[in-house]
């Protein structure tokens, strides 16, 4: 029975650092969706964010450490996210150009500026950017203590996760408690009605894309720390994940976090099976594991896309001059 309960919270500790990532990452295309402005580029995104804050801490990490750093690398991807989601925003709202090529350009510019820019800083001239996790928090003080609860959910875990939570919260109030949110959706559902009431489109739809660029930026962050020590100019097609999380997920919040829940398991079961110990015994290729997010994305994106419902404006440039 011991084993079985350590099995189950090894998994479920796992899940969420996989699955706040793709949750953060997601609520941001969905700010970005709902204004009307299809941001595929969120893969590129988290690789800036995720660089600028790693080279953030990685440069800082000899006078300062812990949860301060951590913090302060946070707000350094949210900004890095920002200033990248810029691009996008001009492209797409300005330019009117085809939002899936402005996105695509970002994607592929953002690796190769991420390793040029590390080699060039580094002294070694490597691309990688280490860091040492000294952001892992052993036991959250009293609730870590707590039967049951404490060790599945606040035990060896990471701030970033509950402030996932705390963004989820937020977002679902966001939009739809607030006068912003109720603009948004009208935004990128009839954008001409909105403006016929006196609501600025193109401001609306630059701030839901600096809002994804943001949460991207984050996304990429809290991705690497609790999985690695060192960035690689890569975030392993998480963004692209997140945007299957996102069309799941109905570009609704709440059913964005069962599906980012959803797949964050399955990337547990293909990242760390070798800790799963009814699965060490299987005759597996460790190639078939790796495959299980990719698979269950095309699995459930085919029997879902029939009933999914993108905003109605969403992709279509503005033009004011053609009511």
């Amino acid at each position: 029975m011991s084993d079985l309960f350590d099995t189950i919270v090894f998994l479920v500790q796992q899940m969420w650092f996989f699955s706040i990532p793709l949750l953060i990452v997601a609520l941001g295309g969905m700010f970005s969706e709902r204004s009307g402005v299809v941001n595929i580029a969120l893969e590129g995104i988290m690789v800036v964010g995720a660089f600028c804050s790693i080279l953030f801490i990685n440069l800082m990490q000899d006078s300062m450490s812990g949860q301060g750093l951590l913090l302060l690398a946070m707000l350094v991807a949210m900004g890095s996210g920002v200033l990248f989601s810029l691009l996008h925003a001009y492209a797409s709202i300005n330019l009117r150009s085809n939002q899936t090529i402005s996105g695509t350009a970002l994607n592929m510019f953002a690796p190769a500026f991420a390793i040029y820019t590390a080699r060039v800083i580094q002294t070694n001239s490597v691309q990688q950017v280490e860091f040492t996790n000294t952001f892992r928090i052993p036991s959250v003080p009293l609730l870590g203590d707590i039967p049951i609860l404490g060790p599945l959910f606040f035990q060896r875990t990471y701030i970033t996760t509950f402030i996932g939570i705390a963004i989820l919260i937020i977002a679902t109030f966001v939009l739809y408690k607030t006068r912003f949110g109720l603009r948004l959706r009208a935004c990128g559902e009839h954008p001409q009605a909105a403006d016929s009431m006196g609501v600025n489109v193109f401001k609306i739809r630059y701030a839901g894309v600096l809002l994804s660029g943001a949460l991207a930026g984050l996304g990429g962050l809290v991705f690497v720390v609790p999985t690695s020590t060192n960035f690689n100019a890569t975030v392993a097609g998480y963004g692209f994940l997140a945007l299957a999380v996102l069309i799941f997920g109905q570009w609704k919040p709440l059913r964005i976090l069962v599906a980012a829940l959803f797949f964050g398991l399955m990337k547990t079961v293909a990242s760390a099976y070798s800790g799963i110990s009814f699965l060490q015994g299987l005759p597996i290729p460790s190639d078939i594991y790796k495959m299980i997010p990719y698979l269950a994305t095309l699995i459930v994106l085919a029997f879902t896309s029939k009933r999914s419902q993108a905003p109605r404006a969403s992709g279509v440039p503005y033009d004011r001059g053609g009511r």
